[in-house]
C-alpha cells in the first residue's frame, strides 16, 4: 500500500487533472504530479474481472481508479462485463442453456449468451468465473455481477473508510451496437453519474470508448472528462466504419487527429504497443512519438494493458513487470491500466523515489 504522503501526491493529482484538456505549454499544469493507476476491471490479476470483490481489492491495493467496462441489460440496466457475450465470465450457459444464440456484434458474428436477453434479476442469478485459464480459478462461483449502482457504493464505501479519493473509469462497451438495439448506454451512465454527485469537470471520472461519436455525443450531455481509447493499428473505430470512414487507429494518432480529438475529449488510451510497438521476434522497437504528440495537443495517455505473467512481457523485462511500468513512466504517461494493481504502485513508488 502506499503511504500517507504518497497518497497526499495522487489525491493532488487528481485536482490538477481537473483542467486536463489544454493545449501546449498549459499542458503542464494538467498532468498529474505522479502517473494514475487504473485497475483494470478491478484487481483482475487475483480475482474474477468486473466483481466488487476485484473492484475491492484494486482499492485495497492503492488503484486510484477502478474500471468497470458496461453494458446494458435487456431492461436498460448497466452492469459491470468487458462484453456484452458473457460466456466466459459466467455460469450462464449451465443456468440458462436455451438462451445460447447467435448475434453480428460490430460486424463480427458471435455465439454466445448476451447481457441484453436477460433482465437484471436473472443475470443477478448468475455467478462470475475467472475468464482466463492460467489464472487463479478458487474464486469462481463467489460473485454476483455487479451493476454501476453498486460499484458507485462500494467506492463511496470505501472512500469513506480509507479518506482518500477514488476514482471512476467507466467504458462504455459497443455503444454503437447497443444504440441500433434500443439500447443506447449514453443516457444511462451520464444520468447514474450525476444521481450520484459526479456531473463537474473536476469529478474524480474519465469516461473511455472505442468509438468517436460516442464521446461527442457524451460531450453533449457532461461534463466529465472523457477519453477516446486505441486499438490495434490496423483496426477501425466500429461507428467509423458504418459511416464508411476509412481511417483506422494508426492515421488517428496522426497529430492533426490528436488536434480534432483534444476538442471533444482530454485523453487517449491507446494499446500500450501503439508506444512501443513489437519487432517480429518479439523484442521491443524503439519508443515513437505518441506520448510526445499527444501531449502537445493537450491530451493525457493512459496506455493499456499492463500484466504481470510472462506471456504478456518483452524479453527485455527479463521477467520482471516493474521494468515494463518503469520504461513507460519514463516516457510520461501519466497513467497505466494495471491487472496488478499492487506491482504498479510499486513501480510507481520506485519510480518516484528515483527521480528525488
Amino acid at each position: 500500500m502506499p503511504n500517507v504522503s504518497f497518497q497526499l501526491v495522487v489525491v493532488a493529482a487528481l485536482a490538477v487533472l481537473a483542467l486536463g484538456g489544454l493545449a501546449g505549454e498549459a499542458m503542464a499544469q494538467s498532468r498529474p504530479a505522479a502517473p494514475l493507476v487504473i485497475g483494470h476491471r478491478g484487481a483482475c490479476g487475483h480475482r474474477p474481472e468486473h466483481t466488487l470483490a476485484s473492484y475491492e481489492l484494486a482499492i485495497d491495493l492503492g488503484a486510484d481508479f477502478i474500471e468497470p467496462d458496461l453494458v446494458a441489460t435487456k431492461d436498460g440496466v448497466l452492469v459491470a462485463r468487458h462484453e456484452n457475450d458473457i460466456s466466459g465470465t459466467t455460469d450462464v450457459a449451465a443456468k440458462f442453456p436455451d438462451r445460447k444464440t447467435k448475434k453480428m456484434i460490430d460486424g463480427t458474428e458471435i455465439e454466445g449468451f448476451f447481457t441484453e436477453d436477460f433482465t437484471l434479476a436473472e443475470i443477478k442469478t448468475l455467478r462470475a468465473k475467472e475468464r482466463l485459464d492460467f489464472r487463479d480459478h478458487s474464486s469462481d462461483g463467489q460473485y454476483e455481477v455487479a451493476t454501476l449502482d453498486e460499484v458507485i457504493a462500494l467506492v463511496r464505501r470505501k472512500e469513506a473508510e480509507t479518506g482518500r479519493v477514488i476514482g471512476l473509469y467507466p467504458e462504455t462497451k459497443h455503444p454503437t451496437y447497443f444504440r441500433g438495439i434500443g439500447l443506447p448506454l449514453e443516457g444511462r451512465l451520464v444520468e447514474t453519474l450525476h444521481k450520484n454527485g459526479y456531473d463537474k469537470a473536476d469529478s474524480p471520472v474519465f469516461i473511455q470508448s472505442f468509438e468517436l461519436q460516442n464521446l461527442k455525443d457524451l460531450r453533449e450531455m457532461t461534463k466529465l472528462r472523457l477519453v477516446f481509447l486505441y486499438d490495434e493499428p490496423d483496426m477501425r473505430p466500429y461507428d467509423l466504419v458504418v459511416a464508411g470512414d476509412p481511417r483506422t487507429y494508426a492515421e488517428l494518432l496522426a497529430p492533426k487527429e490528436l488536434a480534432a480529438i483534444a476538442r471533444f475529449a482530454q485523453g487517449i488510451g491507446p494499446w500500450k504497443r501503439l508506444i512501443i510497438a513489437e519487432n517480429p521476434d518479439k523484442t521491443l522497437a524503439a519508443p515513437n512519438t505518441v506520448v510526445a504528440d499527444a501531449h502537445a495537443a493537450g491530451l493525457l495517455v493512459h496506455p493499456y494493458t499492463f500484466r504481470n505473467e510472462a506471456r504478456y512481457l518483452a524479453p527485455e523485462y527479463a521477467g520482471d513487470p516493474v521494468k515494463e511500468y518503469i520504461q513507460f513512466f519514463e516516457l510520461g504517461v501519466d497513467g497505466v491500466f494495471s491487472d496488478f494493481p499492487d506491482t504498479a504502485v510499486a513501480a510507481r513508488e520506485a519510480f518516484v523515489k528515483s527521480k528525488k
